[in-house]
């Protein structure tokens, strides 16, 4: 008896889709022809999957200029094959030339984890956020607000799964090929909608750790997000 109410809600859904493309096609007649054409994005787009955090809208690009993987707290793990591939069709396929790795404050999984909160089957894939924590512990427990130790962990997640993109196999060995290919650690703000670089770009495997210790460094400083 539920699923009838729900339906004016999924035809709203279509009758919107209906008006963006035609809004599309009316601002540019070739869009849906141009998109249908084989995609060259030159970004992969590594985030979380909460529904506040929109991609391309994000960072001004419209469809078929990034390509995207999303999940909770925007891990990247090495067995994890719907990220592996992921990457691995983006970097060998696709050719793009940046992969942004990109948190946001405000992260619920994070959360979570710092409340060692009990939510089902997402505890086994957050243990890797507190693999984060558990490293990183001494650095956190300087934070005194739990705002700020939040916000604190949502930065060091994203340094420690930027630096999980670079040691997959697929990115060395683009590197040893000497594919063009910069992995960079971005956290996005809730309260400002601004992107804010921690201060790890990389693109070459010598030089991983180095960029790692100094956006690790950096975090020694204020906190810089906006509340």
């Amino acid at each position: 008896l539920g699923y009838p109410a729900r339906m004016p809600k999924i035809a709203e859904l279509l009758a919107n889709n209906r008006r963006w493309a035609q809004t599309q096609r009316e601002r540019e007649p070739d869009f849906f022809k141009r998109l249908s054409r084989q995609q060259a994005p030159q970004y992969l787009w590594i985030g979380c999957a909460d529904s506040r955090v929109p991609a391309n809208e994000i960072i001004g690009l419209p469809p078929g200029e990034v390509f995207v993987h999303r999940n909770v707290a925007n891990v990247v793990a090495h067995g994890d094959l719907n990220c592996l591939s992921t990457i691995q069709f983006a970097v060998d396929v696709l050719k793009v030339k940046h992969i942004l790795v990109v948190g946001h404050y405000g992260c619920g999984g994070v959360q979570a984890v710092l409340d060692q909160s009990r939510l089902g089957l997402v505890d086994n894939w957050l243990r890797h956020v507190g693999d984060v924590l558990i490293k990183h512990r001494a650095m956190l427990d300087e934070v005194d607000l739990d705002s700020l130790r939040h916000a604190r962990l949502c930065e060091l997640n994203v340094i420690e799964q930027a630096a999980n993109v670079c040691l997959t196999t697929v990115v060395q060995d683009a590197w040893a090929r000497g594919q063009k290919l910069a992995v960079h650690a971005w956290i996005y703000s809730l309260f400002d909608g601004q992107i804010r670089p921690l201060g790890m770009r990389v693109e070459q495997p010598h030089a991983l750790l180095d960029a790692q210790a100094g956006a690790l460094a950096r975090l020694t400083r204020p906190l810089d997000f906006a509340r």
